[in-house]
This record gives C-alpha cells, sequence and structure tokens, in this order.
C-alpha cells in the first residue's frame, strides 16, 4: 500500500513512523486513519521491527487533533459509527498491540492527537509541546477513547477537568499527571525516543508481548489481570527466548534474542 501521510524509516529492530501532513499540522483525517491501520498492521508482522516510534512532522503538532472539516454535518448514527470504526481501525489495534509503541509528542496533541498518544503504550515530549482534549468547546465529547484512558492513565478527577474545561495543557503539568513519561528540548526528542525503544529492543521479543498482553487485561472489564498475568507468566516458561535468557543469566553474559 503506498502511504500518501506516513513515512517509515526502519533501523536496528525499530520503526519511526511520522504523520506527515504539516500544512494541517498532521490533523487526522479518514484516509489518514486507513494508512495508519495498514502501516501498524504490517509493522505488527514484521519480525524485524520490536518497537515502534510514532511522532508527527515538523515541530508545531504531533496531531493537533481531527479534520472537522470532514464530519462537521455527521448525524448521530454517522458520529458513532466515525467513533466505532475509528477506535477499531487505529486506537484500539494500537492499544492491543504486542509489539511496543512510543508517542514522541513533538507538538500540539489535541484532541484526536492526544487520544491517538493516549492508544500508544509510552509517551514522551518536547518541552513546548500542548495537549488537551477540547472537544466539550465543538459540542461533542472525546469519541476515540479519551474519555477512558485518559482517567485511567492520570486518575478520574484530573481527566474529567481536562475533559469538561477543554484545557491546553503544558508539558510540563503532563509530565507532573504522568501523562508523559519525561520532557526534553525538541531536539533531543528523537534521541530520547530512540534511547527507550534501544532499551526495549534488547528483552526478549516474546517476553514484551506477553508483558503487554497482561498489563492490557488488567484494564479491560470482563477480564482478570492477575489472572491473565499466571496465564502469561507460566507461557513463557519453555519458550527459546527464556532458555537462551536464563541460561545467559547463569553464564553471566548479554542474551541474544
Amino acid at each position: 500500500m503506498i502511504f500518501d501521510h506516513l513515512l517509515v524509516e526502519k533501523e536496528e529492530f525499530i520503526a519511526t513512523v511520522t504523520i506527515n501532513r504539516p500544512k494541517k499540522l498532521n490533523a487526522l483525517n479518514l484516509q489518514l486513519l486507513e494508512e495508519i491501520h495498514h502501516l501498524f498492521k504490517d509493522l505488527q508482522a514484521d519480525k524485524n521491527v520490536r518497537v515502534i516510534i510514532l511522532t508527527g512532522s515538523g515541530d508545531k503538532a504531533f496531531v493537533a487533533g481531527a479534520d472537522i472539516s470532514e464530519f462537521s454535518s455527521f448525524d448521530s448514527t454517522q458520529g458513532q459509527e466515525l467513533a466505532r470504526k475509528g477506535q477499531s481501525l487505529v486506537f484500539d489495534f494500537i492499544a492491543n498491540m504486542t509489539k511496543p509503541v512510543i508517542a514522541a509528542i513533538n507538538g500540539f496533541s489535541l484532541g484526536g492527537g492526544l487520544e491517538l498518544a493516549l492508544s500508544c503504550h509510552l509517551r514522551v515530549a518536547a518541552t513546548h509541546a500542548k495537549m488537551g482534549l477540547p472537544e466539550t468547546s465543538l459540542g461533542v465529547i472525546p469519541g476515540y477513547g479519551g474519555t477512558q484512558r485518559l482517567a485511567q492513565l492520570i486518575g478520574r478527577g484530573r481527566a474529567t477537568e481536562l475533559i469538561l474545561t477543554g484545557e491546553m495543557i503544558s508539558a510540563e503539568k503532563a509530565l507532573a499527571y504522568g501523562l508523559v513519561s519525561a520532557i526534553v528540548p525538541q531536539d533531543e526528542l528523537d534521541l530520547l525516543a530512540k534511547k527507550i525503544a534501544g532499551k526495549i529492543k534488547n528483552n526478549s521479543p516474546n517476553a514484551l508481548s506477553h508483558a503487554l498482553q497482561s498489563i492490557a487485561d488488567g484494564y479491560t472489564f470482563d477480564k482478570n489481570g492477575y489472572a491473565s498475568e499466571i496465564d502469561h507468566f507460566g507461557a513463557c516458561f519453555g519458550h527459546p527466548e527464556f532458555i537462551e535468557g536464563t541460561t545467559a543469566f547463569m553464564e553471566k553474559r548479554k542474551a541474544n534474542f
């Protein structure tokens, strides 16, 4: 598939995906959502990719929101389908991937853009980045998982305040809230994301997959996270990567996964 709005670079088991609609501040439209789905589906199946970094082109925006012109005339049924399709194609898809995805937030991350970052497993940001869910100012609410994932990440009270006020917060406040795990100057953001990805990629891909699934199950209403952890823990035993990891530990050498 040809991607009109995505750039991808692969190096040493790390894929860096750049959303490339700079004139629209990388805003999400239906075509872009389809492209993200297909690319991430390919990366999930690519054995030479262990970690994915997602960022935006330029230094103004990660994703400044959704392209409002595409749905401003929708009725209720169309709005529901928009949210349902978007969650299935992209936001839930990324959240449930078995390869770690790091959002490198390089500027405005608003509305659907923040929801996209929330669907990633880890988030780091440039010091000038701004984040928020301003949907209520448009007469709507977050529809791509924002009301759920933001509360899970920073707590119900803070999430409720941000959603109801539509406030845009600084990177410093996002760090204090636990929305991102680190902030650095713009010119250091790519290096930081790759440093984290580099630490992750050296670990067992099989263990990483089981860890992500176990963590996700703890936030799924019909699953018992503790029971899931037991199952995934047991599934690691006997796997070639478990044998290599434990053997390397006892032989006092680095594991070769």
